[in-house]
Formats: C-alpha cells, sequence, structure tokens
C-alpha cells in the first residue's frame, strides 16, 4: 500500500519538507534536482529533536547525506546512518507517481510484484 504525502511540485529542489502522518510521526522529504525524493525520519537521535527537514543537502565522501541543523552530524540519505557517530535514522521508501509523491508502506518483496500506483490517504 501507498499514502499520498504531497504534490512533487510542493516541495522545492534542494530543501526539505516535514510531513505529519496520521500517526503523529513525522517524516523529513528531500527533493533533488533530478526530481528523486528521498525520506528519512525527521527525528535526529543525536539531539531528540524533529529537525532534519531544516537540514542542508550535500555530498560528503560520494555520499548523498543531510547535515543536520543542531550539531551538524551528516546523514546517509540512502541508509540513514551517521558519518559522525553512532546514530541511525529510519529510511522510508517514497516513489514519485504522477507528480505525487507517495510513501510506500509495504515490504520491498511485495512492492516488486505491483505496479507503481497511489492511493490518497487523509493525513489528518
Amino acid at each position: 500500500m501507498t499514502i499520498t504525502l504531497c504534490a512533487l511540485n510542493d516541495l522545492i529542489p534542494g530543501r526539505g519538507a516535514a510531513v505529519l502522518l496520521r500517526d503523529g510521526h513525522q517524516l523529513a522529504l528531500f527533493r533533488h534536482s533530478d526530481n528523486s525524493v528521498d525520506a528519512l525520519d525527521n527525528h535526529d537521535p543525536a539531539t531528540g529533536a524533529n529537525v532534519l527537514s531544516r537540514g542542508l543537502l550535500g555530498d560528503k565522501d560520494g555520499n548523498r547525506v543531510v547535515v543536520s541543523p543542531l550539531l551538524k552530524h551528516s546523514y546517509r540519505l540512502d541508509d540513514g546512518t551517521c558519518l559522525e557517530g553512532p546514530w541511525t535514522v529510519a529510511v522510508h521508501s517514497v516513489t514519485v507517481v504522477q507528480g505525487t509523491v507517495c510513501l510506500n508502506t509495504e515490504p520491498l518483496e511485495a512492492r516488486k510484484a505491483q505496479e507503481p500506483t497511489c492511493q490518497t490517504v487523509s493525513l489528518h
């Protein structure tokens, strides 16, 4: 199953945006110049604050990263690993379908067998 998060055009390339899910969980979405989107938990485990969506996107040692705005720790966007410490943030699978950013809620194996679609679910 997928959940509609926002329109791709709602996201500014090179910047982050926070998304609040119905269960209170916060995600940080990052749109890149090639229109790909990465999603991590918005929670910075080093500080306990929900701030990663406000971080700076960059490249560190060949890895796409977001740099936390508080302690400047770099988190890899592909696996959530912190490059300066023992912390990790959860990475979430998102797809862009017909200009809509969708959160994949099924395990990867189940998604491989399906056509990409997006089901609209209210997040409020």
